[in-house]
């Protein structure tokens, strides 16, 4: 091998040397230069302002930039181990009525009360209601308690005295759940980039884009959030209605066996005596007014006819 194919060889090797530490360097620095050439293609003014297109890559830049940055590689050889799911626990809203009659409400209730206090519970609403007497007559309760207290309080008020009815409910949101926190974490992440992207806004009308964008993401997270707060409430907390009224129950009064005697017989003619003579008194209450008809129409009829008899007998008397 001559002088010159040596140096030849030489050459090449070095040039290729180069040339990977030239490819590395240039894919390290890759991100920053995509994420630069994306915002500056944002806030290009002069070429146009902000339509959604560009913001919408721009956000995919932002995003891939940051999913690079966070990932990490997969384990690889033997001794990887394979990254295994955990198993979502159900979510389920339980909820139950009860209805209660009782004799004295008032104790009804406290019963109830150490019912709930015994459960862990508490009473988030109370309507009582009272009778002429200001007696309670009805009240109504709404519980909550813990879910996995569910059962045993439901148990406990169904072996109360007086139960008249009783219900039990269930629902399962555990896809709504995992639904609602998927995309809570998603816009979350999307109000991050969007952020981003606002602070190396230089165009008025990029800004102005950006800032919508930002208050209309802002406000479905909130929905979102929202409605996470209430799936939570209503998954950790069941809710129990009780309803308890009065019950009311007609006195029979027994009638006592009087003692037979004098003071019996008695007693009874003296009640036939004045049945009798309350008889007779309606009687003449009920004639006296035609009585009185008679006598002031009568009297007067009895008077012309007498007064019509004695003269004729005065006529046939002979003069001296």
């Amino acid at each position: 091998m001559t002088t010159r194919t040596r140096a030849a060889g030489v050459l090449t090797a070095f040039t290729m040397t180069v040339f990977l530490a030239a490819c590395s360097s240039g894919a390290s620095d890759g991100g920053g230069d995509a994420s630069s050439e994306a915002m500056n293609d944002l806030s290009a003014g002069d070429s146009g302002g902000a339509t959604s297109r560009e913001f919408a890559a721009a956000e995919d830049a932002t995003s891939s930039l940051s999913e690079s940055g966070s990932g990490s590689a997969p384990a690889s050889g033997s001794g990887a181990k394979v990254a295994t799911t955990p198993q979502m626990e159900r979510a389920v809203i339980f909820s139950g009525t009860v209805s209660l009659s009782s004799k004295d409400v008032t104790e009804t209730r406290q019963e109830v009360q150490r019912i709930v206090d015994a459960q862990g519970g508490d009473v988030t609403e109370e309507n009582t209601e009272t009778d002429e007497d200001g007696d309670t007559s009805y009240s109504r309760f709404v519980i909550r308690v813990p879910s996995a207290k569910f059962s045993a309080a439901m148990s406990a008020l169904e072996a109360v005295d007086g139960v008249v009815a009783s219900n039990r409910g269930s629902e399962d949101v555990t896809t709504q759940v995992i639904d609602n926190d998927v995309r809570v974490r998603a816009q979350e992440a999307s109000l991050k980039r969007v952020e981003l992207l606002l602070a190396e806004a230089t165009s008025l009308k990029n800004l102005i884009w950006i800032e919508s964008q930002l208050t209309t993401r802002q406000a479905e997270l909130d929905s979102l959030k929202s409605q996470q707060s209430w799936l939570t409430d209503q998954t950790s907390l069941s809710t129990i209605t009780v309803d308890i009224s009065a019950k009311h129950t007609k006195a029979v009064e027994k009638k006592k066996d009087d003692p037979a005697g004098f003071l019996t017989g008695l007693s009874g003619g003296m009640k036939a005596l004045s049945g009798t003579l309350l008889a007779l008194a309606t009687v003449l209450g009920a004639l006296l007014p035609f009585a009185v008809l008679a006598l002031v129409i009568g009297l007067p009829a009895w008077l012309v006819v007498r007064r019509r008899r004695a003269t004729p007998a005065q006529a046939e008397t002979p003069t001296a």
